[in-house]
């Protein structure tokens, strides 16, 4: 039996919907898998994401005219993007690469980049869960972006046009379309865009559960720790430090969103990586639901129908990893919402803060780390965690299986941020 073909025994540091997508499909390719996380499965941004299965949204933050907007943005409550302005000394040094790249060409790219890994979101969702018991959660759907009128609409030519691109097709709705198929929504809204062939989990932190679960019928370990490091001997990794202890593994996976930056340094790699801190109000036993998940354009945020209750999320706020939620998003969502959805009720709100991972550049860092044999990483998706989370899975199991993705993985390279480069 080659190397290639002989079974591993992988680490997976991180039992978000990378990791956990990771381990099945390892499991599939015959390997023992251990999943170390600090809080166990479907915590996190993989408990608080938007739900949606937003294979189009392949357009990243930084699209151009970004830096003129961005002040005004910050300045105006009712604009989705905060910022805590004590962190803004430590954001700096990331914030002027990430604005670096609000230009037409770097946009471009990155939508290309984001494309092999989000663009079929549904089916990849449906091949992770096939047979799991998690398939329950995943509701094929459309997915609607809402605006105040088709002039909104074409303000946003570029995006657009860079779906067209990468192949999205979508329908046009004026007003009258638009309410004959939800009349829940306001006369605000004046114009819509559907698209087809999208999804949403109805449970997002119940369905990694659920699929972790699997993982672990099939044998996998599920270890709760804090890692701080990988073993290695001669340039290869033998082992995992977590709790005081050492884990042997043959391979070890970091994907542990935007807590991946200490430990990537330590393994050679200077990713600028920074926490979008994302919010969620969920509304309970609402009085109404949206048919379909919708992007309400002007506040940047999402509506999704989940089992029980309406989620809404989004929002950008920059303040690290520590400080606690701030109530101006909350606030924001919900007068989004009222205003979109101007006869809505509930019985109950729940709040969530969480932490999206976002490297400068806006490209998830997926890979083989350079001069460390066995050491990958499958962190940095931004907005689109969720959506990329199984593709990202399977293609680190079929590098860590020694067989070579469909698709050109270098764009995702941890090389690119590799100190000795």
């Amino acid at each position: 039996m080659t190397d290639q073909l002989r079974p591993k025994t992988v680490a997976i540091i991180g039992a978000g919907i990378v990791g956990v997508s990771t381990a099945l499909w390892l499991q599939r390719d015959g390997h023992d898998v251990i999943l170390i996380d600090r809080k166990g499965p479907g915590e996190g941004a993989s408990h608080g994401n938007g739900g949606v299965l937003a294979s189009c949204a392949v357009v990243p933050v930084t699209v151009p005219g970004l830096l003129g907007k961005a002040p005004k943005m910050l300045f105006s409550p009712n604009q989705p993007l905060f910022l805590r302005w004590s962190y803004l000394p430590r954001l700096l040094p990331w914030l002027r690469k990430y604005l670096a790249h609000a230009n037409a060409a770097d946009t471009a790219r990155i939508a290309r980049a984001l494309f092999p890994v989000i663009g079929d979101s549904l089916a990849d969702h449906q091949a992770l869960a096939a047979g799991t018991g998690a398939e329950r959660f995943i509701v094929p759907s459309d997915y609607f972006y809402l605006y105040a009128s088709r002039a909104a609409y074409e303000g946003d030519a570029f995006g657009w046009g860079l779906r067209r691109e990468a192949g999205f097709t979508w329908e046009e709705m004026e007003r009258a379309a638009f309410a004959a198929y939800d009349p829940a929504f306001s006369d605000e809204i004046g114009f819509a865009v559907r698209m087809g062939n999208h999804g949403r989990i109805s449970d997002p932190g119940a369905y990694v559960k659920a699929l972790a679960k699997h993982a672990t019928q099939n044998g996998a370990r599920i270890i709760t720790a804090d890692v701080e490091d990988l073993v290695r001997d001669n340039g290869t990794v033998t082992g995992v430090r977590a709790g005081g202890e050492t884990i042997p593994c043959d391979a070890a996976v970091v994907a542990l969103g935007a807590w991946s930056g200490p430990l990537a340094a330590k393994l050679g790699l200077a990713v600028p990586l920074e926490t979008e801190r994302g919010y969620h109000l969920e509304l309970w036993e609402p009085s109404v639901m949206p048919r379909a998940p919708v992007m309400v354009a002007s506040g940047k945020y999402v509506a999704t129908p989940m089992d029980g209750r309406l989620r809404l999320a989004g929002v950008v706020e920059f303040g690290g990893l520590e400080a606690s939620p701030s109530r101006a998003p909350f606030d924001l969502l919900r007068r989004g919402i009222r205003a979109a959805m101007p006869g809505l009720t509930w019985a109950h709100e729940v709040e969530w803060m969480g932490h999206r991972p976002a490297p400068a550049d806006s490209i998830p860092v997926i890979g083989a780390v350079p001069g460390l044999n066995g050491a990958f990483t499958g962190f940095g998706h931004h907005h689109v965690g969720l959506t990329g989370g199984p593709k990202t899975g399977r293609l680190l199991a079929q590098m860590i299986s020694g067989r070579t993705p469909n698709v050109d993985v270098s764009v995702y390279s941890p090389a690119r941020f590799s100190k000795a480069a």
